[in-house]
């Protein structure tokens, strides 16, 4: 009797001890951002878009007229290094009123083994839905699966997001919930066109920043399906705007590229004929 008397007396004591344990687990609050209940899937997405837009900036980034940047970029080959780093210089113009849409790379490479200093002599260009190569001695049109390719990601850039997705008619935007992005909550939003072709963005739930942003494309070659993703990590706030300096581009979940920015200036004076690939470069002695 002594020893059922004991055991129903340690029993209570246990109940009694883990009561407020359990009381004080459910008063942590959820790190998962609150959604309201009353609001559709649509509005929570347009309203998760609707921050990230503030958090890049607002009106000041919408109306950028263009981006000069000078980075580092290395290949990788089914997820790992290939061994091939390139320096370069972009700026980039975003389209205005009275401006296309436009971008020059200039690749920089070593004068010689012998003389010191950099050169570049040879610059891509894209503009008006072409790329071409320029060098001194010419002009000379991109593959086409090259041009695709640009201009595929620039159709599904964070930019065109607000540029064009939102603004074209019968677009649908879904609320998908929460995931991670190299270890860090995010909000999943995917905007969908009327032709069913879509984008998926992930949002940081604390910052808004976009973090990582996904298409999926017919390859047209093989008759499958692609995915291509960019993952966007080290941010820096450049005259007001947070920039992220680090870009990682997945293929099909391998890792494809990653590129790091050293310098980035945004609206720069630029002079005339930077994005016309009819002006040849000089030669480099």
């Amino acid at each position: 009797m002594k020893q059922i008397a004991l055991c129903i007396a340690i029993g209570l004591l246990l109940i009694t001890a883990t009561r407020p344990l359990a009381a004080q687990a459910r008063d942590i609050p959820s790190a998962a951002p609150n959604h309201p209940s009353d609001q559709t899937q649509e509005q929570r997405g347009r309203k998760l878009l609707d921050q990230m837009l503030e958090a890049l900036g607002g009106d000041a980034w919408l109306n950028r007229h263009n981006v000069q940047v000078r980075g580092r970029l290395g290949r990788f080959f089914q997820g790992a290094p290939n061994g091939i780093v390139i320096d370069f210089t972009l700026t980039h113009q975003f389209a205005g009123p009275d401006r296309p849409e436009a971008e020059r790379i200039g690749f920089i490479t070593d004068k010689s083994m012998i003389l010191p200093g950099k050169k570049i002599d040879i610059v891509q260009i894209w503009i008006n839905n072409t790329g071409h190569e320029v060098t001194y001695k010419g002009n000379t049109t991109l593959p086409k699966d090259q041009i695709d390719d640009y201009y595929r990601r620039q159709d599904h850039s964070i930019e065109s997001i607000y540029r064009v997705w939102l603004k074209s008619p019968g677009v649908v935007v879904m609320d998908e919930g929460s995931t991670m992005v190299e270890r860090r909550l995010t909000e999943r939003v995917t905007i969908l066109s009327d032709n069913n072709d879509a984008v998926t963005v992930d949002i940081d739930a604390q910052t808004h920043l976009p973090r990582r942003r996904t298409f999926v494309w017919r390859n047209t070659t093989y008759k499958d399906h692609d995915e291509d993703a960019e993952e966007y990590e080290d941010y820096h706030t450049i005259q007001g705007l947070p920039t992220a300096f680090t870009i990682t581009r997945y293929h099909n979940g391998d890792m494809a590229s990653q590129t790091f920015y050293t310098k980035v200036e945004y609206d720069v004076d630029l002079p005339p004929g930077t994005f016309n690939p009819d002006i040849l470069l000089k030669k480099k002695q």
